[in-house]
């Protein structure tokens, strides 16, 4: 059986906005094991926002649990979660966050150095996903000289690149025509299939069809957290996404 990557346990979250508290997570509790692909959906104020940046490490709960791998990050402050952030989760966000001004290979080492990794050690690495991404002939080319779908493969090899527990993608597609949105969905197929925990956060049930779990949110609150009997791969279609 596979070992558990995310446990979360009672996991509240309450905003102060003026003189109102507002409940944007209530006493939400889930395990997420190694080399599952789970989709967490719900609209606009459900929540899945607020978790993925529980989750993410890029917030911290007003109260309950969250470990990961076993660690309790949900009391941990700043630095910690930072150095947890690099070390255990890989970002694809829907806008890319590319730095303009540096190439795809420097975007993709961006990782190692806050890691502490050797410059050749970094070179090496950030070709080597930049090849799986298959994105070795763009290496030298900045985010202006990219397609759309080019640069969200830069943002995947990115996220690659510390070998994470878990790769968290925010709305991936968001950006992405439809050909480009299959080409970057079988691109994270891929990742799921060499042995990675891949959760997507999306609002759309297409997205969401391709993952092999999907958790809803509603209010704050889970409405259900299904197996997926139906998963869609880019096999499904007749369009072949070719590279752009």
């Amino acid at each position: 059986m596979e070992k558990e990557v995310i446990r979360i346990v009672d996991i509240v979250k309450n905003f102060k906005i003026g003189t109102v508290i507002v409940e944007a997570l209530r006493s939400v509790s889930m395990v997420i094991k190694k080399n599952e692909f789970v989709a967490i959906m719900g609209p606009s104020g459900s929540g899945k926002s607020t978790m993925m940046n529980i989750l993410g490490c890029l917030d911290t709960p007003t109260s309950g649990s969250y470990f990961l791998n076993d660690e309790d990050v949900s009391k941990m402050d700043d630095n910690s979660l930072a150095e947890i952030r690099n070390r255990q989760i890989g970002f694809v966000f829907q806008t890319f966050n590319l730095l303009p001004r540096s190439t795809a290979l420097e975007n993709v080492m961006l990782p190692l150095i806050y890691a502490g990794v050797s410059k050749g050690r970094r070179i090496e690495r950030a070709t080597e996903v930049l090849d799986e991404v298959k994105l070795s002939d763009r290496m030298a080319h900045k985010p202006n000289e990219l397609s759309g779908g080019q640069r969200q493969r830069v943002a995947i090899a990115r996220a690659l690149v510390n070998n994470p527990a878990i790769i968290l993608a925010d709305e991936p597609t968001g950006n992405l025509d439809s050909k480009t949105s299959l080409e970057i969905l079988g691109l994270l197929e891929e990742i799921h299939k060499m042995g990675n925990t891949v959760i997507i956060v999306t609002h759309e049930e297409d997205i969401a069809l391709h993952a092999h779990r999907i958790i809803r949110l509603m209010d704050g609150k889970i409405s259900s957290d299904e197996i997926n009997n139906h998963v869609k791969t880019i096999a499904d279609y007749n369009l072949v996404p070719q590279d752009n």
